[in-house]
């Protein structure tokens, strides 16, 4: 047993971003279909782990920088979001709830509707389908609990991680093709395709440059440290109310308040470059050390027919992304991101999405709204629209508690 510190799990997940950032480089295939960095390398690095398994070998992480990564990120996008903006994206943000909404009782239908053909218990249909998928492990988790106290189903649990970390892998592999095939049938505005990757300068405004000073990455800083300690504080005097939100909301929220608030009194207005500067190394930390601690073997322990709902689950979201989530967002291309994004939350979670909007964007040009629309979405309302579905379910015939 190797068990890795603070220190050494902060080496190897700088090492698997270089390794990601070399292989995306120098493979055509994972560049010409737009691999997000962290996965190509975090992958790399759970099949050596896998392995090393096999020789009795096993390598642990010091998981404890996970959290503060992704909620720095939330920060940083809550701080790169401003009212007018929110405005702006409105009636796009209320599409784009509908083709998530749809796909969420897609993904359930289909899970239930396979579990019941293969001779498996309903629920088990119903835990591989939005409630892994969409809702990712700390979803899987929470109702996994529920599946196994209240209606009795046997390894939820076990069946739940795994499903989520199926979901987590393929989809950070599935949205750079989805965008890249719907691409080929739009026009990119005032762009063209790049050899290579360019480095990501915004999520709001990718062209706009300012100098980054000391002074400034500090006041940066600060900003998104308040952000994470009103957003702990929030979510903590609102933990077990009827308006009970997980952190990360309460972090986006807090950043929203703090970027609005101090421009409307003139106090201060948000370097939004170097925002987004620190919410991609967030991202990209979290996400390779979330894909470098994933434990691959707990997919073996999926039986044949659970490995079939869950491909067949892969391909219903590829193909609502393409014919659903494209042709009502535009057809355009930011429909093509938003379809990449809408791949990475529908099956993983809201840092895959946006690192695979990412992928897309470093190549062929920035989408603005892609940007606005997603973290919103997959910050605000997926949660929420998850339950609702879930509990509808959930209210059919042939789920009776025990």
């Amino acid at each position: 047993m190797i068990q890795l510190d603070f220190y050494g799990t902060l080496v190897a997940a700088s090492l698997v971003l270089l390794l990601g950032r070399g292989l995306v480089t120098r493979v055509g295939f994972l560049r010409a279909y737009n691999i997000p960095e962290p996965v190509a390398g975090g992958l790399v690095v759970a099949l050596v782990l896998l392995a090393l398994r096999s020789f009795d070998v096993q390598v642990r992480f010091d998981t404890s920088l996970q959290t503060p990564l992704m909620l720095a990120f939330f920060a940083t996008i809550g701080l790169s979001a401003d009212f007018a903006s929110l405005k702006k994206g409105g009636r796009v943000v209320g599409i784009f709830i509908l083709a998530v909404t749809g796909l969420l009782l897609v993904q359930n239908a289909m899970g239930i509707g396979l579990a019941s053909l293969l001779g498996l218990d309903p629920l088990m249909g119903l835990l591989t389908g939005s409630v892994t998928l969409a809702g990712g492990h700390g979803t899987g988790a929470a109702w996994s609990a529920t599946f196994s106290e209240k209606y009795g189903l046997a390894s939820a649990s076990e069946l739940a991680m795994a499903s989520a970390t199926f979901g987590l892998v393929l989809g950070g592999l599935i949205g750079g093709p989805v965008a890249r095939l719907l691409i080929k049938r739009v026009q990119v505005p005032g762009c063209v395709e790049q050899a290579k990757p360019r480095a990501p300068k915004g999520f709001e405004q990718p062209n706009k440059e300012r100098s980054i000073t000391p002074f400034s990455f500090i006041e940066t800083l600060a900003l998104i440290a308040v952000s994470l300690l009103a957003g702990n504080l929030l979510n903590g005097l609102l933990l077990g109310s009827a308006f009970e939100l997980p952190t990360f909301v309460c972090v986006l929220f807090v950043g929203v308040v703090l970027r609005n608030g101090l421009s409307a009194f003139g106090l201060y207005q948000v370097f939004e470059r170097e925002v987004s500067v620190l919410g991609n190394v967030s991202l990209s930390l979290f996400l390779a050390i979330a894909l470098m601690s994933l434990k691959l073997w707990d997919l073996a322990s999926l039986a044949l027919p659970i490995f079939i709902i869950l491909a067949v689950q892969t391909v219903v979201m590829a193909l609502f992304a393409i014919f659903v989530t494209f042709r009502i967002m535009g057809s355009n291309y930011d429909a093509a991101v938003l379809a990449a994004g809408h791949c990475g939350f529908g099956l993983g979670a809201t840092p895959t999405a946006i690192a695979n909007m990412q992928a897309v964007t470093q190549r062929y040009g920035p989408s603005q709204i892609a940007f606005l629309v997603v973290p919103m979405v997959g910050a605000f309302f997926i949660d929420i629209i998850n339950v609702i579905v879930i509990k509808l379910f959930l209210a059919l015939p042939f789920f009776v508690a025990v």
